[in-house]
C-alpha cells in the first residue's frame, strides 16, 4: 500500500480511438488505474470532453490528486495545457509537470529558443525554412504536435526545399511546421523521475536503427512509434547500457537533461530526447513534459531497467507529484 492515507486518484485523459497514439493513451490509462488500485488508492478513469466539464466536476470528489494523462483535446495538442491550468485554478494537485512547464515547452520553436538562449545545444532551425539552404538535409516538423505526429520518411528533405515543404505541410495538416537541421546520428531518450530529495535520471535508452532501407532517413517517425506491423517499428528497438559502454557520453547526456529539467522547471516526471552526431556532439531535440506511460513505452522500460516495477514507478510519480514538487538536481 502507498505511504500515507490512501485517497481518491482519478485518471484523466482526453483520448479517442481515432489514432494509434490516442489509443495508446487509453492503454496507459487502464494500466495506471490498475497500478493505483494495487497501491491501495481508489481510482476511476475519466474521459475528458472538449467542454472540460469533467474537470469542473472533480472538486466535488475531493481527489488526493489527479493522474493527468491528457496530451491533446479533440486531437489538438495546443489545448493540453488548459487542463493543468484549470486544475491549478481549482486548487487540485496533479501528476506531471506544472502548467508553466507545459506552456514553455508546448511550441517546439519556443522550446528551442529557450535552450539556445541558455547555451544548451539544439539543432539550427528556421520557422519558414529560409536560411537553411546550405544544409544538406533538414527535417520538417509540426510546431505544436508531439508523439511524432506528422513525421514520415518524406519529412527529411534538402535544405533548399525547406520553404516549399513547410508551406505544403502547413496546408496538408492545417497546422504550423518549421525546419530543423537533420542530425544524422544516434538517438537517445533520457527519462527523469522526480522525488523529494532530487531528480533521478533513469538508465538512458538508445533507439537503434536495424535492417534499415538504404537511403531512408534514420528517424523515429509516426509509424516507427505507432504501427507495430511496419518494418520501421520492428527496425527501431531500444537498448540500454550506454553508462557502461560510453560513460563519458552518458554523463554528458545526463548533465544536459538535468540542465533542461532546471531550465523549464520540470517536476514529477519528464523525458528529454537527443540526437548525437558523428563527432559525438549531443543535441537536444525535445522536452517532453508528459511522456507516454503505457507498460511497453520507453519511460516504463527505463524505469524497469533501473529496477522499478511498473507499479512502483506509478507510486513514485504520485509521491513526487503531491505538493507539486519542482525538485532541484
Amino acid at each position: 500500500m502507498a505511504p500515507g492515507t490512501p485517497g481518491f486518484i482519478p485518471v484523466l485523459h482526453a483520448a479517442t480511438t481515432s489514432r494509434p497514439d490516442e489509443i495508446d493513451t487509453l492503454v496507459a490509462a487502464d494500466a495506471v488505474a490498475a497500478a493505483l488500485k494495487e497501491l491501495g488508492y481508489r481510482t476511476e478513469i475519466i474521459g475528458l470532453a472538449s467542454d472540460f466539464a469533467e474537470v469542473e466536476a472533480l472538486s466535488a470528489s475531493s481527489p488526493l490528486l489527479v493522474f493527468n494523462l491528457v496530451d491533446a483535446v479533440d486531437g489538438d495538442g495546443k489545448l493540453a495545457p488548459m487542463v493543468p491550468e484549470r486544475l491549478d485554478a481549482l486548487g487540485i494537485p496533479y501528476t506531471g509537470c506544472q502548467s508553466s512547464a507545459w506552456r514553455d515547452t508546448l511550441s517546439k520553436i519556443e522550446t528551442k529558443l529557450r535552450l539556445a538562449e541558455t547555451g544548451l545545444p539544439t539543432p539550427d532551425w528556421s520557422e519558414d525554412g529560409t536560411g537553411l539552404a546550405q544544409q544538406p538535409r533538414v527535417i520538417v516538423k509540426p510546431v505544436w504536435e508531439h508523439g511524432s505526429l506528422g513525421l514520415e520518411e518524406s519529412s527529411v528533405v534538402p535544405g533548399a526545399k525547406a520553404p516549399q515543404v513547410i508551406a505544403e505541410r502547413n496546408e496538408r495538416w492545417t497546422t504550423e511546421h518549421f525546419a530543423e537541421s537533420f542530425i544524422d546520428g544516434r538517438e537517445f531518450n533520457v527519462a527523469m523521475l522526480g522525488g523529494a530529495s532530487g531528480v533521478d535520471v533513469l538508465p538512458i535508452a538508445e533507439i537503434t536503427f536495424e535492417d534499415w532501407k538504404d537511403g531512408r532517413p534514420r528517424i523515429v517517425d509516426y509509424d516507427a512509434k505507432w504501427a507495430p506491423d511496419s518494418d520501421v517499428y520492428a527496425g527501431t528497438p531500444r537498448r540500454f547500457g550506454l553508462e557502461e559502454t560510453a560513460p563519458a557520453l552518458a554523463g554528458r547526456l545526463t548533465l544536459l537533461a538535468q540542465a533542461s529539467w532546471i531550465l523549464f522547471g520540470l517536476s514529477s516526471y519528464a523525458r528529454i530526447d537527443f540526437r548525437v552526431d558523428a563527432e559525438g556532439r549531443p543535441y537536444i531535440l525535445e522536452v517532453n513534459v508528459n511522456p507516454c506511460l503505457s507498460p511497453d513505452a520507453g519511460f516504463a522500460a527505463a524505469a524497469g531497467e533501473g529496477g522499478l516495477a511498473y507499479e512502483d514507478m506509478i507510486g513514485r510519480i504520485v509521491e513526487a507529484s503531491r505538493g507539486a514538487l519542482s525538485v532541484t538536481v
